[in-house]
């Protein structure tokens, strides 16, 4: 199957009211052409899993700031300051999740689990309308996983099976992501054919891609 794709195939991907999750971390690691193309597909009313909301002007900040997302679940929102007004303006729900938390229930979304047990949280704000459970004589709480229609990623190489490699910490989120969307689609920087990557250097195997738009293609 040919899991190459145009910018304009991209595009049409994307519907009103999806859950989308991005990798990257303040930026790093998140595909920008495939936000740019959310953006130009018109697409609204996005429910945003993502670990920050970088800025304005980078990362899923866009996303902010032309007023497509309905609702952002991160772990910080504070490089960008227009998340944070229309938090407080009640334009945009918000939910904000410790990065580790985050982490782990992107994790067991993907990994067909009901949930993960945490201590971080216990006795703050985080537990509100949260189940607490005892597992010896200490409280956890039950955070439970995190799954969406899409995730875009963004990774430094791929085969046209799809086995992806990502440059240092543009790695972050990414292979997480991988694991729990229904639909996963990947830009590139580089595109080579099935055996050049060594398979000892697979991050994500291309078994979980479903699309590929390569970097600056049209």
């Amino acid at each position: 199957m040919n899991k190459i794709i145009s910018k304009e195939e991209v595009s049409s991907l994307f519907k009103d009211g999806m859950t989308i999750m991005a990798g990257g971390f303040m930026g790093v690691g998140t595909p920008q052409e495939l936000v740019t193309a959310m953006i130009e597909a018109d697409v609204k009313d996005i429910t945003l899993i993502v670990n920050d909301t970088a800025f304005a002007e980078a990362g899923v900040g866009p996303l902010i700031v032309n007023k497509r997302v309905k609702k952002v679940i991160a772990s910080h929102i504070g490089t960008n300051p227009e998340t944070g007004r229309q938090m407080i303006a009640g334009e945009m729900e918000v939910e904000l999740i410790p990065q580790g938390t985050l982490a782990e229930r992107v994790r067991a979304g993907g990994s067909g689990l009901g949930g993960v047990l945490t201590p971080t949280g216990v006795g703050t704000v985080v537990e509100e309308g949260k189940e607490k459970i005892i597992v010896d004589g200490r409280e956890y709480l039950l955070e439970k996983p995190l799954r969406a229609e899409v995730a875009l990623l963004k990774a430094y190489k791929a085969d046209k099976a799809g086995n992806l490699i990502y440059h240092r910490s543009a790695r972050n989120f990414n292979p997480l992501m991988a694991l729990a969307a229904d639909t996963v689609i990947v830009q590139v920087e580089q595109l080579v054919e099935v055996g050049e990557i060594d398979p000892d250097e697979v991050m994500t195997p291309g078994i979980l891609i479903d699309k590929i738009y390569v970097q600056g293609g049209c």
